[in-house]
């Protein structure tokens, strides 16, 4: 990355370079529990339709990363909210995710949101726990081998939650 990193609402043009990082991560199998076989039409209501906001992050016009950010439950859940960071492989580690999640809470503070909750984490993707949790986030729940990584087998997944208000 050689320029600043801008995060601005993505535009369903954007949705080709969201594909491409979308199809990497997916298909990995390594982090997100969706099918590894996800195709595009089912991609794009996943991250483009079904979330309430998604943003893109850019280096010098180049999109390196993306984010939703949804309400996680109706009714009496409705002041949680709920985000799913992608970054590209090639820009990982240069603080694109850690970017998009400072902007991510203080988009669900905007929007209203008291708290943000991450429902599923990989307990193996070692990288974004540690990341959450210097950002704020706790470990509230435990899920034993509920991710089935493909090469490491069942491993646990996490609930990590984090109060925004106050």
């Amino acid at each position: 990355m050689r320029g600043e990193l801008q995060i601005r609402e993505a535009e369903a043009t954007d949705f080709a370079a969201i594909w491409s990082i979308f199809q990497q991560v997916v298909s990995a199998g390594e982090t997100y529990a969706y099918d590894r076989e996800t195709d595009r039409a089912q991609a794009y209501t996943l991250w483009m339709e079904n979330p309430r906001k998604t943003f893109v992050c850019e280096v010098d016009g180049d999109i390196i990363g993306t984010y939703y950010l949804k309400t996680n439950q109706a009714g009496p859940g409705a002041h949680v909210c709920n985000c799913g960071y992608m970054v590209s492989s090639a820009a990982r580690g240069r603080g694109a995710a850690s970017s998009m999640c400072e902007h991510s809470q203080q988009l669900a503070r905007a929007l209203g949101y008291q708290a943000m909750q991450f429902n599923f984490v990989a307990s193996s993707n070692a990288g974004a726990v540690r990341l959450w949790q210097r950002l704020g986030f706790d470990i509230v729940g435990r899920l034993p081998r509920a991710f089935n990584h493909p090469s490491l087998g069942y491993v646990d997944a996490l609930v990590m939650y984090k109060w925004l208000a106050d």
